[in-house]
């Protein structure tokens, strides 16, 4: 096994990623929280688009898992082989793509994608929506397997936390894989029981660096008491 993929077991993975017109919508911003993250304890850094890919892979001593984001629905968390090869250029360790079954707006398979990038040795971590996603992922030959778009493709409902179920159906399916479970962390507990269904590590991303999320849920609990 690599040794950056190797370096994550049992760890956590902090997503800085700022959503398109927010305050914190910046590499620079981007690249201080995940300075932030580190010294909190991060094992890698999670992040998205080319400039705070660059950012913070140079401003963090950790692995930084990037992705590039085009479009808002359908595949378009890093679309394509040149997406991909565009993040690891910019200093992505490891480069996340949507790893479902829908079509690619190249029109290439997942398996060709895969092919074309493993081939220039670039680590990959797969973004799974079901157990279905993971078996092709897996076929594929992805480095990584993760629960990031459970509950987000229309083929599992969308749990409250993460989506404990999937994560212990790739881990029992895929043992010699490491499965990364993403997507609806808010809690330590979360991470924890995730980690006891045997993930190889979690990513935490709204509960640490969105803020204008996180004053939400406490504006709702006060106004709401």
């Amino acid at each position: 096994m690599h040794g950056i993929i190797e370096s994550l077991r049992g760890r956590l993975i902090v997503s800085a990623q700022a959503y398109p017109g927010e305050p914190m919508r910046n590499p620079e911003t981007m690249a201080q929280i995940a300075d932030a993250a580190v010294r909190g304890g991060a094992a890698a850094i999670r992040c998205q688009g080319l400039a705070d890919i660059a950012a913070i892979a140079t401003r963090v001593q950790v692995p930084v898992i990037g992705l590039w984001k085009e479009g808002d629905e359908g595949v378009y968390i890093t679309p394509t082989v040149r997406h991909a090869r565009a993040c690891a250029a910019a200093g992505a360790h490891i480069v996340a793509l949507d790893a479902t079954r829908r079509p690619r707006p190249d029109g290439l398979t997942l398996a060709q994608t895969v092919e074309a990038l493993k081939g220039e040795g670039i680590l990959l971590m797969a973004d799974c929506g079901s157990i279905e996603d993971a078996r092709a992922a897996h076929e594929a030959g992805f480095d990584i397997l993760s629960t990031t778009l459970a509950g987000y493709t229309g083929e599992r409902e969308k749990t409250a936390g993460p989506d404990l179920e999937l994560l212990e159906q790739m881990v029992a399916e895929f043992p010699e894989v490491p499965v990364i479970c993403e997507g609806r962390l808010h809690t330590p507990a979360q991470a924890k029981a995730a980690m006891d269904a045997g993930a190889w590590a979690v990513v935490v991303g709204t509960a640490i660096t969105h803020p204008t999320t996180i004053t939400g849920w406490f504006r709702d609990a006060v106004e709401g008491a």
